[in-house]
C-alpha cells in the first residue's frame, strides 16, 4: 500500500509539474518566463507580448510571467540584447516578425534570425491604410490623386523603416506611379507615437495592422481607406486594395524565438509550451478578439520558412529602393 501511495502521489506530482511549467520541471519554483518585446508599448509586438503573457497565466502554464520592452530599429536592439545577453538562457522568449526580418536588412545587422533559436510561427495581421477622420480624402481614390501630384509633401506614418507598414507604402507607390525615391514615410517604433501623429492630424495617412487601428476607426478618430487582405473580413466594411483595382494584398506574421545556445531538450520544452498556448481556448479567443489570423508553425518547419522569408523580403525591399 505504501508504495502504491508512493507511486500515486510521485504521478499526481509530475502532473502538476507538468501543468505548471514545461520548461524545467526540476527547478521551475520562483522562475520567471520573460517575453521580451523589441518595440515600444502600443504595437503588434507588446500587444502579442502581453497576450501571450495573458494566456499562459490564465492557462496555469507558467505561473509568473513578465514582458520587457526593448525598443529601437525595427527590433534589431531587441535581437542584440537576446543574443548578447541571454545566450544558454531557456527562461526567455523574444516576439519577432516581418517587421524584424526587414530591419535586419536595412539597418545591415550584423545579427539576424540565425542567430536565434526558432521556436513558433503565430499569428498574421492585415494592413489597413487610414487617413485622420478630419481628412479631406473620402476614398482610396482620393488619397492616390493628392499623392501622385505631391508625393514629398505627403507624409506616411507607420512602423519601423523597413517592417510590414513600410513595405506596403512601398508596394502601393510601385503601383500608383509614385516613384519609390519620393516617398515621405514616417517610421516609429512604437504603435502610441504613430497613433498620436495621426490623431492629431499632422500626417496625411497611416498603415498599420488591424489589431491597432480598428479601436480608432471603430470610434470614428480615423478613416479606412484599403485593407491588404484578398477579401473583405467579416464584419468590417473596409475595401479591399484588390476590389478597387489595385493588385495588392500583403500579410504580416508575428511568432517568437528563444536565445541561442540552449540545449536541444530546453528548445523542446519552450516548443511544447507554446504548442499548449496555442491549443488553449483562450488562446483561440485572443485570436478572435483581435482578428488574428492563425498562422502556426513550429520548431523546423518554422526555420525553414524563416530561411524563405528572408529572401522573399530581400527581393521585396530591392525593388521598392530600400535595399540594394
Amino acid at each position: 500500500m505504501r508504495g502504491s501511495s508512493s507511486r500515486r502521489v510521485l504521478g499526481f506530482l509530475g502532473a502538476l509539474c507538468l501543468s505548471i511549467s514545461l520548461w524545467n520541471c526540476s527547478d521551475s519554483r520562483g522562475r520567471t518566463l520573460t517575453i521580451l518585446a523589441p518595440a515600444a508599448a502600443g504595437g503588434g509586438w507588446d500587444q502579442t507580448s502581453r497576450a501571450m503573457q495573458q494566456v499562459l497565466r490564465d492557462t496555469g502554464l507558467v505561473p509568473s510571467v513578465q514582458v520587457l520592452n526593448v525598443p529601437g530599429a525595427g527590433g534589431v536592439i531587441g535581437l542584440a540584447q537576446l543574443v548578447s545577453s541571454h545566450q544558454g538562457d531557456a527562461d526567455i522568449l523574444m516576439a519577432t516578425g516581418l517587421i524584424m526580418v526587414g530591419a535586419i536588412l536595412t539597418n545591415e545587422s550584423p545579427l539576424t534570425l540565425d542567430h536565434v533559436t526558432p521556436i513558433a510561427r503565430l499569428t498574421g495581421e492585415y494592413e489597413i491604410l487610414v487617413v485622420p477622420a478630419a481628412s479631406s480624402h473620402q476614398t482610396l481614390s482620393d488619397f492616390i490623386e493628392s499623392w501622385r501630384r505631391a508625393p514629398d509633401g505627403t507624409a506616411i506614418v507607420g512602423g519601423s523603416a523597413g517592417g510590414a507598414d513600410h513595405m506596403l507604402a512601398g508596394l502601393l507607390a510601385k503601383k500608383v506611379g509614385v516613384h519609390v525615391n519620393h516617398i515621405n514615410y514616417l517610421p516609429h517604433s512604437g504603435g502610441g507615437e504613430a497613433m498620436a501623429s495621426l490623431l492629431g492630424n499632422h500626417v496625411a495617412a497611416g498603415i498599420n495592422g488591424y489589431a491597432e487601428l480598428i479601436p480608432f476607426i471603430e470610434a470614428g478618430h480615423l478613416r479606412p481607406l484599403a485593407i491588404s487582405s484578398e477579401q473583405r473580413l467579416p464584419g468590417l466594411e473596409i475595401p479591399t486594395f484588390l476590389e478597387q483595382g489595385i493588385d495588392l494584398s500583403l500579410a504580416n506574421w508575428r511568432g517568437v524565438v528563444a536565445a541561442p545556445g540552449i540545449s536541444s531538450e530546453q528548445r523542446a520544452n519552450l516548443v511544447s509550451l507554446i504548442d499548449r498556448m496555442h491549443r488553449s481556448e483562450e488562446w483561440k479567443a485572443v485570436l478572435e478578439k483581435n482578428n488574428w489570423i492563425d498562422m502556426y508553425l513550429t520548431s523546423t518547419e518554422f526555420e525553414v520558412f524563416l530561411e524563405q522569408e528572408s529572401a522573399r523580403v530581400t527581393r521585396v525591399l530591392k525593388s521598392i529602393g530600400l535595399v540594394h
